[in-house]
């Protein structure tokens, strides 16, 4: 085993992608395990094929399989970041969300038990903000209770609480980390920002919930993938890691901001208009994360701020068009449920 070598899993999605790109750039040895679903997309890894060090297999943590990947293998660390991950999905076909967010880390969990015992490593599960549910006033550290509100939170609460469980009773070496809304290039168009600026360019409609009084926090998917790179390196075992920005707006705000930057850099045509359409159900109303124990203990702070980031965002967007159409386009124009 060599301590250059790194798994993650889900790595040909949003978040996924963009960490690979930061490991291969630091010289890591990258095996990257995908199942390969709507939200995964070859041309987020087009370029990873130029690099020697990365190496691609097709397969579901919850497969049989994984557990000979994984001794072949032999990472010094994993960062799980498979999952099915849109709210409005869950909504509509929970069973999906059961059988990879909770059955398929527990099949992950069972064969990182049976590895960790002969060789040293650790595994970095990538978790969210939603668990907390809403947070209506101040923010939500690492000690605040879990309220989810959609199947998709349910589920990776449940995964959660299923790692805790075998990192107190087995001592795994695992991390647990809960993120705040990403946003950044690569970013499957079925969530807010992607969307808004997909139908920016193609001269549609930018629809809203309710009355777009939502607030998220938001990172750049960059500053966290810096920030799991930091938190495999000095995290301490055992230990959950809230990441955000510290920066809330609500969802109207973000596509104000989004005109903005857009009417700078194109020419933002008749129908790009804001509309607001039915609110999803249980619509938990603010998430904001207390970010403060991974300032302290590891001394990271996020470096983009949203302009910035939106701006680089979307020239992405605007740049790499092609994106767009290696997707199926009633992904992009809508969400998809059991009935699709």
């Amino acid at each position: 085993m060599t301590s250059k070598n790194m798994i993650v899993t889900g790595g040909l999605g949003f978040i996924g992608s963009n960490l690979i790109e930061l490991l291969l750039q630091k010289k890591f040895n990258i095996l990257n395990i995908d199942r390969v679903t709507y939200s995964s997309n070859f041309y987020n890894a087009k370029n990873f094929k130029f690099f020697k060090n990365y190496k691609f297999i097709k397969c579901d943590i919850g497969d049989k399989k994984i557990k000979n990947i994984i001794f072949k293998f032999k990472p010094k660390c994993i960062f799980n970041l498979a999952a099915e991950t849109h709210v409005d999905r869950s909504i509509d076909d929970p069973k999906k969300f059961i059988k990879s967010n909770i059955i398929g880390v527990f099949n992950l969990l069972e064969n990182f038990k049976e590895y960790s015992k002969k060789y040293n490593s650790k595994l970095i599960h990538i978790s969210t903000d939603e668990v907390f549910g809403d947070i209506l006033k101040g923010r939500s550290s690492e000690k605040y209770p879990y309220r989810p509100s959609s199947p998709y939170a349910a589920s990776k609460a449940a995964a959660d609480h299923l790692i805790n469980s075998y990192i107190r009773t087995y001592k795994l070496p695992i991390i647990v980390t809960n993120c705040s809304n990403n946003y950044g290039p690569r970013q499957h168009p079925e969530k807010l920002i992607p969307k808004l600026i997909y139908n920016i360019l193609n001269n549609k409609a930018l629809p809203i919930y309710g009355k777009g009084n939502n607030s998220r926090e938001w990172i750049y998917v960059k500053d966290h993938c810096e920030a799991l790179l930091r938190i495999s390196q000095k995290g301490k075992i055992g230990q959950f890691y809230n990441i955000g920005s510290n920066n809330n707006l609500s969802n109207i705000e973000v596509c104000k901001k989004i005109l903005s930057v857009s009417k700078r850099l194109i020419s933002v045509r008749n129908k790009v208009k804001i509309t607001f359409v039915k609110d999803r159900p249980g619509h938990d109303f603010r998430y904001a994360l207390d970010s403060r124990k991974i300032q302290k203990e590891l001394k990271f702070k996020p470096k983009t701020n949203f302009k910035d980031g939106i701006k680089l965002t979307f020239e992405w967007y605007k740049n790499n068009r092609s994106f767009y159409k290696s997707l199926s386009k009633k992904d992009i124009l809508k969400r998809l449920g059991k009935n699709d």
